[in-house]
């Protein structure tokens, strides 16, 4: 289940200062002569996985961050070089993709202007010389009950009229958003928990970044990103055994999570995850490992393996 993040937007008057300040204190000399990829979305759960990634790759990583004082926990995750910029506005995108040979693009979660901001950063990315952007998209995209994927569908449309050489990944749901709550000994969700998903490693969707970007043979291609086929319930069953304590699947009111968690978040994205809890618990968001399996080299992470290495 997504977790919602909708920011206000807030525009540094001192982008430019900001972003030469950043590369004067975080960039190393070496760093040069590397590939130099864009992180657009890098202070986020994936921002960081592609970042930590793609540095341990010899990669150079430049994060786009909302706000300077992001720059501390991108740096930390192997960023060299940290722009600010607003993705709302597009004030500061043209210093940010300056001198890149790449751009990963992850909009903001669940956001109304997801299109919009996929057509400034591919825009502005092809306007600077930059011919190369993958974009991190959702499983099943098109799917017409969940507002949030057709807007994802649509920015995909949008990159793959604009920039010359494109990648889509489309991964499912992340293994990793139910650990905590295994950890805590409950999956409580407001959907069905015999709903077929195919969740995924995250590490594996940033090993998997990190190929689509230093590969060539990946351009202009789509990519399904998904794990085995399972259900909230039996990672629950599988969590107990692997963590030595008892994790329970619960079944929640979506109307509750409305009126709970989720009644601070703006409406439109309150309702955009309610249409998407209703799509989960009539057939749940399930693909195929087959094309995760080929790119990895290797069977994809199970939800044991994540609960050994993270829980």
């Amino acid at each position: 289940m997504p977790r919602p993040h909708l920011p206000p937007v807030d525009t540094d008057p001192d982008i430019e200062t900001d972003f030469e300040t950043a590369i004067e204190a975080d960039i190393d000399p070496a760093a040069h002569t590397r590939p130099r990829v864009l992180v657009v979305g890098a202070a986020g759960k994936t921002g960081l996985a592609v970042s930590r990634a793609l540095a341990a790759r010899g990669v150079t990583v430049r994060a786009l961050v909302r706000t300077g004082d992001r720059r501390p926990e991108v740096v930390r995750a192997g960023a060299a070089e940290v722009a600010v910029a607003d993705l709302a506005s597009g004030e500061g995108l043209e210093a940010a993709v300056s001198g890149v040979d790449a751009v990963y693009h992850l909009a903001p979660n669940v956001h109304p202007d997801e299109v919009g901001i996929a057509r400034r950063v591919a825009t502005t990315a092809v306007a600077a010389g930059v011919t190369r952007l993958v974009l991190h998209s959702v499983l099943h995209p098109h799917d017409r009950s969940m507002p949030h994927h057709l807007r994802k569908a649509d920015a995909e449309e949008v990159v793959r009229a604009v920039v010359p050489s494109w990648t889509v990944l489309q991964p499912a749901a992340y293994l990793q958003n139910l650990l905590p709550a295994a950890r805590q000994g409950s999956l409580a969700v407001p959907y069905s928990l015999d709903a077929p998903f195919t969740f995924v490693d995250l590490e594996d969707v940033a090993q998997v970044a990190v190929t689509v970007l230093t590969e060539p043979a990946h351009e202009r291609a789509t990519y399904e990103l998904a794990g085995d086929l399972t259900s909230v319930r039996g990672l629950a069953a599988e969590a107990s055994a692997v963590l030595g304590h008892p994790v329970q699947a619960v079944g929640t009111d979506p109307a509750a999570w409305a009126e709970g968690p989720g009644q601070d978040l703006p409406a439109q994205a309150r309702e955009d995850l309610l249409a998407m809890f209703a799509a989960y618990d009539r057939r749940g968001l399930a693909g195929s490992a087959t094309v995760l399996t080929h790119l990895l080299g290797r069977r994809p992470t199970t939800w044991a393996e994540v609960l050994r290495r993270e829980g």
